[in-house]
This record gives structure tokens, C-alpha cells and sequence, in this order.
């Protein structure tokens, strides 16, 4: 036997010996992925932001669809029982997803965890005129549903655009929130949806509001939409 070929039939032992930590590393990295894949597509928790958002968003929009109906039964006017009327079934549709969601998380519907606990650190309970801090934000007082009740006329008009437009900035502050925290893309998808259709919705009350001669509350928002 040469050199040449004893020097060769010597090497496997060295290419044996590394196996072992290549396969180590592997297995290392497939549980890293794993871990990251389970992380982003797992039921999120009852303390998460999905949830909190599905729970809290449910709530706002069950007050949306009760100034809507308030509103529906006070006025003739056609663009603004159009308003309404899709505010209706747009988030009534919408709250019977987030129960859904609820549900397919095996989550309760309620919390005991104070509302919008999901959204903190994300600028929401700030010194705004007419937001309580810890409320979730744009929803009417008591007090309001009841002028609103009262109202009639023009007056009722003017006051369901004020109070909506400040409901949506609420919804919209709301639902850009969850775009920041969640990368879920059906919870994702129906945050943009909401963030669009109710900006286009508040344009869409000012211009009603012009038309009344009145002016919209102060903007809940850093600018408005």
C-alpha cells in the first residue's frame, strides 16, 4: 500500500467527525423556523392584539349601528339614510366576524382586561377634547345618544354627522393600531378595509355637514382624514 492511498483511506475518519455538528446546526435552524412560523400563524392569545381589537372594535361598532338606526327613523333626507343604511349592514356584517374570530380562537367574547389595553404605548388616551383616556376612542357619551334621541330635524342631522365622523376617526385610530401590532392578513385586510371605507365615510359626512351649514367636532386624529 503507497502513501498516497493510505493518506486517503485515513480522511473519512475526519469528515465523520463533522457530521455530528452538521447536523446539530440543522436541526437548530429548522427549530428556529418553526418556532418563528408557529409565532406568526398560531391562534393568538386572549391577551393579544387581535383579540383585543376584535373584542373592542365589536363594541365600537354595535354604538355606530345604534346612532345609525337613531338617525334612519329621524330623517328623510336621502344621502343620509343611505349613509346609514350601509353603516348598518357594513358593521353589524363586521362585528359577526369579529364574534367569529372569537369563537374559531376557542376566546371569550368579553375580557376582564380594561377596553383598549391591547392598544397601549401606541398614542391612544392622550389630552383630546372630548376623549376620555382609557375609553375607547370617538365613542359617544350617554349624554349624546340622549340629544341624540331628542333631537329632531336639521338639529338630528347635524348632530348624528358630528358624532359619527368622531366615531369613525375612533374606528380608524383604532384599526391603524392593529395594522402596526398584527400580521395576521385576515385581521390585517379587515383593518384596511375599515380604515378606508370610514375615511371615506368622514369626507363623505363633512361635505353633509357643509351643506347643513355646520362644522365638525375637533378632530380626535393627529390630522384629519
Amino acid at each position: 500500500m503507497t502513501t498516497e492511498t493510505s493518506v486517503m483511506l485515513e480522511t473519512p475518519p475526519q469528515s465523520k467527525s463533522r457530521l455530528p455538528l452538521v447536523g446539530i446546526v440543522a436541526l437548530l435552524v429548522a427549530a428556529v423556523l418553526v418556532v418563528v412560523f408557529a409565532t406568526r400563524s398560531g391562534t393568538p392569545s386572549d391577551t393579544s392584539p387581535e383579540a383585543g381589537f376584535a373584542r373592542d372594535m365589536a363594541v365600537h361598532h354595535s354604538q355606530a349601528v345604534e346612532m345609525a338606526f337613531t338617525i334612519r327613523d329621524k330623517t328623510s333626507d336621502g344621502p343620509l339614510r343611505t349613509l346609514s343604511y350601509d353603516i348598518i349592514t357594513t358593521q353589524t356584517a363586521q362585528r359577526g366576524m369579529f364574534m367569529g374570530w372569537l369563537q374559531e380562537w376557542g376566546l371569550d367574547q368579553a375580557s376582564s382586561q380594561p377596553p383598549m389595553t391591547w392598544m397601549a404605548g401606541h398614542g391612544h388616551g392622550g389630552a383630546t377634547p372630548g376623549v376620555t383616556p382609557g375609553a375607547m376612542p370617538g365613542m359617544a357619551s350617554e349624554a349624546d345618544l340622549n340629544r341624540l334621541r331628542a333631537a329632531q330635524g336639521k338639529d338630528a342631522e347635524v348632530l348624528f354627522l358630528q358624532l359619527m365622523i368622531r366615531h369613525h376617526e375612533g374606528g380608524v385610530e383604532m384599526a391603524q393600531a392593529l395594522l402596526k401590532l398584527s400580521d395576521r392578513p385576515d385581521v390585517r385586510s379587515l383593518a384596511q378595509h375599515i380604515v378606508d371605507s370610514q375615511t371615506a365615510e368622514i369626507k363623505l359626512m363633512k361635505d353633509l355637514l357643509t351643506q347643513r351649514g355646520a362644522q365638525p367636532l375637533p378632530s380626535i386624529l393627529p390630522t384629519s382624514p
